[in-house]
């Protein structure tokens, strides 16, 4: 990770850690960036979520863009998936969502996707930040008069993205009866209108942002009210989304969650079954289940691991011929439909097994059996400190010695906000969360040190 840029793109609490005038810096250093690599002027695509500040954080970003000389297309509110699909088919040379995902509405943050609709390699990143700290190169002039950058409104930026994702669909999903959680977030304006043009009966909550909202007890990290309401009702599936709208969680039509690990082993074992995973590979990260493993072996598949990050899952996708590739957390890749996660093509494609199987989401999610799993996220001052401290080093090393073969642990620093994600697994649930506790206690008596 690098000074702003996180696994994810650059995120913070918008006006204390994103304050304009460094958003303007990383839209001049992206604008410069890009116009090393372009004959002529560089058009970029901008797109934002439904927080209240991205019109703060749009406004700077595109001040710094237009004033390196590039144009920018506004797209308004798209969910993130949409911005690189819309780049690609229009020819653009760079797109940039405005959105902190699934963190609470006071935070936001830049995703950058390159021309071929790919998040930004690491290297990139940096030289980003030096130009961020530093300034522009001494021999780059800012344009004047004719030269600045101009803004090009695009008015069906939705309609396009919509009309895309039903093109993907293999089948109509009428007699299906489905649940939407939108997290008052991007995909409130496009998902109802999506599945309901394919045939199933939709209902829709959480679709009515405010700008202070977004991800607000409900969406993708919090599920309750939609758990609630598909097992009151008679639902064969409810389906959550993240605030931008590339990440989902499922329910199925007992109200029980079916996370990102039990859609990549239904999809997988679909997909086995129909021919489509052309190598029998998926890919996922180090927090993806044992279960999962173990669920791909028996059906003579193999699980590869990549570090946290969809991003480093699609490098992982396209190194080793992948097309099918996610995260526990819900952020699911089918690249023969999108570079990134996609919230709403993950779910037309849970559809489309619901359909074309016949089987209700219980019977397909009783195909994978978890094994226990704690996972606590412990606030500290500095998590980079914290990690490389000697004594936090002996301990964990211990601590894997002596349970080898029985847990498996994943101590990491979140690519997001100021705090380590400790993660066991193991076999039972009670002694899972016992060592989570005793590892966290530890960290926390070395960074209160």
């Amino acid at each position: 990770m690098g000074k702003y840029f996180g696994t994810d793109g650059i995120r913070g609490m918008a006006n204390r850690d994103l304050k304009p005038d460094l958003v303007m810096k990383v839209g001049q250093a992206i604008g410069y960036t890009t116009r090393r690599e372009k004959v002529g002027r560089p058009v970029i695509l901008v797109g934002r979520d439904t927080r209240l500040s991205a019109d703060m954080m749009e406004a700077a970003l595109i001040a710094g863009l237009t004033s390196t000389g590039c144009d920018v297309v506004l797209a308004g509110v798209i969910p993130t998936p949409a911005a690189p699909f819309l780049a690609t088919t229009l020819q653009l040379d760079f797109s940039i969502i405005i959105s902190a995902s699934h963190n609470p509405m006071p935070d936001n943050g830049i995703k950058c996707f390159s021309s071929h609709g790919f998040k930004l390699f690491e290297e990139t990143e940096r030289e980003m930040e030096e130009i961020v700290d530093s300034g522009l190169p001494g021999d780059f002039i800012l344009p004047a008069g004719a030269d600045v950058g101009k803004i090009i409104p695009l008015f069906d930026a939705l309609q396009r993205y919509e009309f895309y994702v039903q093109s993907r669909a293999t089948y109509r999903f009428d007699g299906l009866t489905i649940a939407l959680d939108c997290a008052n977030g991007s995909t409130s304006k496009v998902a109802h209108n999506i599945f309901s043009n394919l045939g199933a009966r939709v209902i829709t909550i959480n679709d009515h942002p405010t700008g202070l909202n977004i991800n607000d007890g409900c969406g993708a990290t919090h599920p309750e009210i939609l758990q609630s309401l598909v097992k009151c009702g008679k639902f064969d599936v409810g389906l959550a989304f993240d605030g931008d709208g590339d990440r989902v969680i499922a329910v199925d039509e007992k109200g029980e969650i079916v996370d990102g690990d039990g859609l990549m082993n239904i999809f997988s074992l679909y997909s086995k079954g129909s021919g489509l995973l052309n190598n029998r590979i998926l890919v996922a990260t180090v927090m993806s289940n044992m279960g999962l493993e173990l669920s791909l072996k028996k059906a003579g598949m193999r699980l590869i691991r990549t570090d946290v990050g969809d991003r480093n899952v699609v490098l992982k996708m396209l190194e080793e011929d992948a097309i099918l590739g996610g995260e526990q957390s819900g952020h699911i890749v089918f690249l023969r439909d999108s570079t990134t996660g996609d919230g709403i093509i993950t779910a037309l494609h849970l559809l489309e097994v619901l359909k074309e199987t016949g089987r209700k989401m219980s019977d397909l999610a009783r195909t994978l059996t978890y094994y226990p799993q704690a996972l606590r996220n412990l606030p500290v001052k500095n998590k980079s400190a914290l990690l490389g401290d000697e004594r936090y080093i002996g301990f964990i090393k211990e601590k894997e010695q002596s349970l080898k073969d029985k847990y498996r642990i994943l101590v990491r620093p979140s690519g997001t906000e100021p705090m380590v994600r400790v993660m066991a697994e193991g076999p039972d649930g009670e002694s899972t969360a016992k060592l989570v506790d005793e590892i966290c206690d530890f960290l926390a008596r070395i960074d209160n040190a």
